[in-house]
């Protein structure tokens, strides 16, 4: 036979098919020409459609809780229940992916996620509001690790490291976006609009995908599902999330239903790593751990994240309480945060497979951890340009930050374990920005506490600065109960800054800590090339 002939890995020959692994299903060519720029944005455009939604709604809660007759912290369930549904359907990218394909999932997740951004809007209660929002993030839950892995796919192997850079870019912009166009919309339309301005984004998203890869379906196979496991996943990422979401408005562990809580997490998730180690048909594979360069990069990129989400939520809250920034403002403030990301990330993308992945983390590391300690001499008279530098120079560290860690995460796996790895690993980043904002947030409570006990131990009626201050405010026309107010809340200011530096030099400490996670990985070929790169070792 000609086949027979021609072809080295023909089953005639033995010592070829000893030496070589069980063939594989060939993986689809890469895209060229319009088609790759065509499938390129219609990703992209998904990934950002996703990862806005997950903060737009986060300054628009007054306007939502005053329009249902809710009081805000009611309001504030409207981002929880998105954030749980989402936590929970995120690892199980990779069950849902070998069941149904990635293709039709992605186009399946988009059209429902289209459906339920729509129901959002409508919600003429929370209520339903509420249901159409855990919808809206279980239906997300595959969309980021799929747009990855079909990204990767599209671009040949030599590539893929800009195939992150252009996929990364809408993660990194997106989280800006979303505060900033949710107050725009809050203040200049009403709130349904922050879900409407989904519908079309989504079926442009959903054609154009189907257009593209509808050919390029992956190869499914009929799994059982893993009822206990998957029981167990929504045991204890809802109690986490839970315990996060009502911890500081409970006073954390003074309260029995956060204790009992925390129990149940710890306790779910301990059975879940038991039950998933042993189970045939995991709904999460846990064996991905046992790779160097997966464990230890989505430590070094989830505890990273972790602090990068909680200092943004921390930041505008900052600007607007303390600096008296309105929100629109707070949001142009964070904004230039973006420029040099999306001009860095394809330069990062580009040369990347010739440099050494590890250093450019690295890097990353260290311009964050400038950037938070910059931001840690920061005083209630800060300008305008002093925010802006770190703010800038941030964008550059976050170019450097996702797409190198990314491709060491991804890099070694087979192109059939690339979806649950990149389900896998991003569901543990959001896992650790819910924890980040939480502890941020309440560390920067407590931190405030105390140093305005500190400060307020020095205004009595012996200290000469306070008694000088109280006469100049009285001599202003000030009634003594008024200058004393002026005082008061002067002192709360400097108290909430205080704290809010402490924040900042924690952050910047624990970035230059979490270097050593990086160097933990070991070199992929072609400086990481990508969860495309099947070749490049990891384990």
């Amino acid at each position: 036979m000609a086949a027979t002939a021609s072809a080295p890995a023909s089953p005639d020959r033995k010592p070829d098919t000893a030496a070589r692994p069980a063939p594989r299903p060939a993986a689809p060519a890469p895209l060229t020409g319009g088609r790759l720029i065509i499938g390129t944005i219609a990703l992209s455009l998904a990934t950002f459609m996703n990862v806005l939604d997950s903060s737009i709604a986060n300054v628009s809660i007054p306007a939502i809780s005053g329009d249902l007759g809710v009081a805000p912290n009611q309001g504030t369930w409207v981002i929880t229940s998105f954030a749980v549904a989402n936590a929970i359907s995120v690892p199980l990218t990779g069950w849902l992916t070998t069941r149904f394909g990635a293709v039709r999932l992605f186009i399946t997740s988009i059209l429902l996620f289209v459906l339920s951004s729509w129901l959002c809007g409508v919600a003429p209660n929370l209520e339903v509001l509420l249901a159409a929002r855990i919808l809206q993030g279980a239906v997300a839950g595959p969309m980021i690790p799929l747009s990855q892995s079909l990204l990767l796919s599209s671009y040949p192997p030599q590539k893929s490291t800009m195939a992150l850079a252009l996929w990364g870019m809408t993660t990194l912009v997106a989280p800006i976006m979303g505060p900033l166009l949710g107050g725009w919309i809050s203040d200049n339309m009403t709130w349904p609009w922050i879900f409407y301005i989904n519908i079309p984004v989504g079926l442009m998203a959903a054609y154009a995908t189907w257009v593209i890869y509808r050919e390029r379906e992956t190869p499914t196979k009929l799994l059982p599902i893993d009822r206990i496991g998957l029981a167990l996943l929504v045991i204890w990422v809802g109690s986490m999330q839970l315990m996060l979401d009502k911890g500081k408005e409970l006073d954390w562990f003074h309260s029995t239903e956060i204790v009992v809580l925390t129990l149940v997490a710890v306790v779910g998730f301990l059975f879940f790593l038991i039950w998933e180690s042993y189970e045939k048909h995991p709904i999460v594979d846990i064996s991905l751990f046992k790779g160097r360069n997966f464990s230890a990069g989505v430590v070094a990129i989830s505890v990273a994240y972790g602090l990068f989400f909680g200092n943004l939520v921390i930041l505008p809250l900052w600007l607007q309480t303390i600096v008296g920034y309105t929100a629109t403002d707070a949001g142009i403030v964070m904004a230039p945060v973006g420029i040099f990301a999306i001009l860095l990330s394809p330069v990062i993308g580009r040369n990347l497979p010739r440099m050494d992945a590890r250093w450019v983390a690295t890097t990353a590391f260290i311009t964050f951890g400038i950037v938070s300690l910059m931001r840690a001499g920061f005083t209630t008279q800060v300008d305008t340009r002093t925010l802006m530098i770190p703010t800038l120079i941030q964008g550059a560290a976050m170019a450097m930050f996702f797409i190198p860690l990314t491709s060491i995460i991804l890099s070694g796996q087979p192109p059939e374990k690339i979806p649950a790895a990149s389900g896998l690993s991003n569901f543990v980043r959001i896992t650790f920005g819910a924890i980040g904002a939480s502890i941020s947030t309440t560390v920067w409570e407590n931190r405030s506490a105390l140093h305005h006990a500190r400060l307020v131990e020095k205004v009595n009626p012996y200290d000469t600065a306070y008694l000088d201050q109280l006469n100049h405010l009285m001599q202003m026309g000030m009634s003594q109960t008024q200058a004393t107010g002026v005082i008061e809340r002067n002192l709360s200011l400097q108290a909430s800054m205080l704290g809010a530096n402490d924040i900042f030099w924690i952050s910047g400490v624990l970035f230059f800590v979490l270097i050593g996670f990086v160097w933990l990985t070991k070199p992929a070929k072609g400086g990481g090339g990508g969860g495309a790169d099947a070749a490049a070792g990891a384990h």
